[in-house]
C-alpha cells in the first residue's frame, strides 16, 4: 500500500510540475535557421485580416447561406491593387461541426480567388475575443455604430472554461491544418488570437465571460492545440501573437517576467507574432524587444489611426525591419470597425472624423485618398 502511494505521489508531483511549466518547448519546433529559409521565401508581406464586408463574424463569413462569394472577389481584388499579398483570415470551430466537408470546400474556394490574386493566407483557428457565447446558423444583425459588435470567440465560454470539453475542437483543429498541410497558398497557421483576452466591461458580454483564470483555461487549450498541430506537422510555420502589454508583460524581451500565456507563445511559435496599436515608439519598442529571439517577426494587428497608428507612420519602419504587417480592417462594414472601441460607451450616430480601422467604404470610396497613393508607392514599389 505504501509503495503504491509513493508511485501515486510521484505521478502527481510530475503532473503538477509539468502544469506549472509553461517554457518547455513542444516536440518538433523549427529551427532558427528553418525559420529564416521561410522568411528569406516569402520576403516582406504586407495585408489586412479580411473578413467581406457583408459578414458580421467568422460564422457569417464562412456558413454555406452567407459565403459571399462575389462579394470575397471584388474586395480581394481591391486589395491586391493596393499591393497587398498576405491575409490573415479567422475561421471557428462551429463551422467545422456544423459542415466540416462544405467548410473545406469553401476554403478552398476562398483561396483560389486569393491565389488568383497573389494573395497567401495566414487562418486563425481560435480566438479569445468579444462574444463568448458562439452559435451557428443565422447571425445577429450588428449594433449600429458600434465596434465589432457581433464577433464571437472560438470556441466560446462553454468550452473553454470547462477543460474536459477542449477535446471537442481536436478534430476541427487537426482536420483543418490536415488538409492544408502542403498548400503553398496557406502561409501559416495562427493558433489563438490574443488568448486570454477578457473584453473587460464590453456591455453584455461581461455576464457569459470566462473571469476567473482565463488565462489557466486558454493555456490549457493553447497547448494541446500546438501538439495537436505539431501531430500534424504542416509545411508552413506555426504561431500565435504576444499582445498585452501590462502587468508581467511589459517588457517582452524579459522572459523570465513575462506571464505564463506569453512565455508559452514566443517559446513555441516558428514565426514570433504580436499586435500593437500604440504609437511608432511602440512599434519601434516591441520589434526592438522581440528581436532578441532572433526568429521572423509578424505584426498581425495594427491600425488605429486615432493613436497614432497610421500606414504613413508604420509602414515605412516595418518595410526597413522587414517585419511583414496587417492591419485591422479592409472594407468597412457590418464589423463597424471604422468607429473606435469607445463606441461601446460613447453613442455615435454617423461615421468618424478619424476612421478607426478599415480602408475603403464598399463603394470603394476610400478613407483618405493620400493614404492610398501611399499604400501604392510603398507596396507596389520595388
Amino acid at each position: 500500500m505504501k509503495k503504491y502511494l509513493l508511485i501515486l505521489s510521484i505521478f502527481f508531483l510530475i503532473f503538477i510540475q509539468c502544469q506549472r511549466t509553461p517554457k518547455s518547448t513542444l516536440n518538433f519546433r523549427w529551427s532558427e535557421e528553418k525559420a529564416w529559409e521561410w522568411k528569406e521565401e516569402n520576403g516582406w508581406m504586407v495585408g489586412t485580416n479580411f473578413n467581406p464586408s457583408t459578414s458580421v463574424n467568422q460564422l457569417e463569413f464562412w456558413q454555406e447561406e452567407t459565403f459571399d462569394i462575389e462579394t470575397i472577389k471584388r474586395e480581394l481584388k481591391w486589395s491586391a491593387e493596393l499591393g497587398m499579398n498576405l491575409h490573415r483570415v479567422y475561421l471557428h470551430n462551429l463551422l467545422w461541426d456544423q459542415d466540416s466537408l462544405g467548410l473545406l470546400k469553401r476554403m478552398e474556394n476562398y483561396l483560389k480567388i486569393a491565389d488568383s490574386n497573389d494573395i497567401k493566407t495566414l487562418f486563425v483557428l481560435l480566438d479569445d475575443c468579444w462574444h463568448p457565447l458562439p452559435k451557428p446558423g443565422k447571425q445577429p444583425d450588428p449594433i449600429p455604430f458600434v465596434h465589432n459588435s457581433q464577433w464571437v470567440q472560438a470556441p466560446g465560454a462553454y468550452i473553454l472554461g470547462d477543460s474536459l470539453r477542449h477535446i471537442e475542437v481536436k478534430n476541427y483543429i487537426k482536420g483543418v491544418v490536415t488538409h492544408f498541410a502542403d498548400d503553398q497558398r496557406v502561409i501559416g497557421w495562427d493558433l489563438y488570437n490574443e488568448p486570454g483576452n477578457l473584453n473587460a466591461g464590453v456591455p453584455g458580454y461581461d455576464e457569459f465571460e470566462v473571469k476567473e483564470n482565463k488565462d489557466i483555461y486558454t493555456l490549457s487549450l493553447l497547448k494541446k492545440a500546438f501538439k495537436w498541430v505539431r501531430e500534424v506537422n504542416p509545411s508552413q510555420p506555426i504561431t500565435t501573437s504576444v499582445w498585452k502589454a501590462d502587468g508581467k508583460d511589459k517588457n517582452w524581451s524579459k522572459l523570465d517576467s513575462l506571464s505564463d500565456l506569453s512565455q508559452f507563445t514566443i517559446l513555441n511559435s516558428d514565426i514570433i507574432s504580436f499586435h500593437t496599436y500604440g504609437n511608432i515608439g511602440e512599434m519601434k519598442l516591441r520589434i526592438n524587444q522581440l528581436k532578441k529571439y532572433n526568429r521572423p517577426i509578424l505584426c498581425t494587428e495594427y491600425l488605429a489611426r486615432g493613436q497614432g497608428s497610421t500606414f504613413q507612420a508604420m509602414l515605412p519602419l516595418l518595410k526597413e525591419e522587414q517585419v511583414s504587417a496587417i492591419n485591422w480592417g479592409f472594407v468597412a462594414g457590418k464589423t463597424n470597425t471604422l468607429f473606435p472601441w469607445s463606441s461601446w460607451e460613447e453613442e455615435f450616430d454617423s461615421l468618424p472624423k478619424i476612421w478607426h480601422h478599415d480602408i475603403f467604404l464598399p463603394d470603394k470610396t476610400p478613407y483618405d485618398q493620400n493614404e492610398i497613393d501611399f499604400l501604392k508607392e510603398i507596396l507596389l514599389t520595388k
